[in-house]
């Protein structure tokens, strides 16, 4: 039995033991970091270079895309480096800083989903008040709003978790360090305090949830109610990658986090925790650019500018 201050260092769950499959994963891992790092970077690229695109839609898609550039290298860089020099070890600071920002990245990216769903409802259902209820200054405020509810809430758990007394090991049973996983090594005694805040953690999601989807049911009711066909293919534009972005993170991290402990196995937690924190940041800008046109045209005009440049 160990104390948490009887070790400086966590050792991380590996992909594989072999090193050929050690290898298969830094080279799966690099390419889809290379894509989310490329997808995200030319999204605020494109959002910054192009004034036409400076509006409250596209403000919180650039924070979107920053989150999600973030959220990514938290985690997916310290897994490759540990595959690529066959090692699993990483600091005790090391893992509560991961912890840290990764909860601070994912926390705020779903206030900012929130607030995203706020956006389309006022677009969508309060068209005419848009440019008073939606000015930068809203904007910028429901933005800052997101991310200082996210570094508060990061605050909380990472502070939370690393007072507890960790009595089962250090050894983390994932690719980077977890709340749950973490909690796993603790003293019983000391299981409840965390189990309380996550309750908490769960109240506050399931309020946000409640209010996309309450805001979604107003959507689609507006939609449903624009006479030409046009109008409701230009709102449901406007609406459907946000909806899918949501739907992507939500059902994996409900997923993740409320799956039943039978279910539960060690492959399992793996490829979940690849889902809900690898997936969405790769794949969110081809949402986004795969149904906007204002986007799409935007990214055309950017990869003209980089053509002349390079003749």
């Amino acid at each position: 039995m160990s104390n948490s201050s009887s070790f400086n260092e966590f050792l991380l769950r590996p992909f594989a033991e072999m090193w050929e499959l050690q290898l298969l994963h830094f080279s799966l891992f690099l390419g889809i970091y290379l894509a989310a790092l490329l997808g995200n970077g030319i999204i605020i690229t494109a959002i910054i270079c192009d004034h036409s695109l400076h509006t409250p839609m596209y403000f919180f898609l650039l924070n979107l895309s920053i989150l999600d550039l973030g959220s990514i290298s938290t985690t997916v860089p310290k897994s490759m480096a540990n595959s690529l020099w066959n090692t699993r070890s990483i600091s005790y600071l090391g893992c509560a800083a991961q912890l840290f920002h990764f909860i601070f990245l994912m926390s705020t990216e779903y206030s900012l989903l929130t607030v995203m769903a706020y956006d389309r409802y006022v677009a969508i259902c309060r068209p005419l008040h848009y440019g008073t209820v939606m000015d930068s200054r809203a904007c910028v405020r429901m933005a800052a709003a997101a991310w200082a509810s996210g570094f508060l809430y990061a605050v909380l758990h990472t502070g939370n978790t690393f007072s507890i007394p960790l009595c089962q090991g250090n050894t983390v049973d994932q690719f980077f360090c977890e709340i749950p996983q973490i909690v796993k090594l603790s003293c019983a005694d000391s299981y409840l305090r965390e189990v309380e805040a996550l309750a908490v953690s769960l109240c506050l999601f399931f309020a946000c949830f409640v209010f996309i989807v309450l805001s979604y049911m107003q959507i689609f009711s507006a939609v449903l109610r624009i006479p030409s066909e046009q109008g409701r293919h230009k709102a449901f534009s406007m609406c459907l990658p946000h909806l899918a972005v949501v739907s992507l993170f939500v059902s994996t991290v409900m997923f993740t986090y409320l799956k039943p402990p039978t279910i539960s196995s060690p492959v399992l937690d793996l490829v979940l925790a690849v889902l809900y924190s690898v997936v969405p940041p790769t794949v969110n800008p081809l949402i986004y650019s795969m149904r906007n046109k204002e986007l799409k045209d935007t990214l055309k005009k950017l990869l003209r500018w980089v053509k002349c440049q390079h003749q």
